[in-house]
């Protein structure tokens, strides 16, 4: 009810290469925006702090997007 929805992270481990499932779990991990949810929750942010960054952010994806749109012209 209301809460977040996790998908599941899964990597196959191919001919036991360890080394290469880790690299793929961590920019799986990466992509998916879970260590950056981890490190906004561990510890308080102030509303007025989370305003901020959610302008920031969107500001930010302004900016890629406009990037984008120009190199396309």
């Amino acid at each position: 009810m209301g809460g977040i929805r996790l998908k599941e992270i899964e990597v196959r481990v191919v001919d036991n290469d360890v080394e290469k499932a880790i690299r793929l779990l961590k920019k799986k991990i990466q992509n998916d925006g879970l260590f950056k949810r981890l490190k906004l929750k561990k510890s308080y942010e102030k509303p007025s702090e989370f305003r901020r960054r959610k302008k920031r952010e969107a500001k930010r994806r302004e900016r890629i997007a406009a990037a984008r749109a120009a190199r396309r012209r």
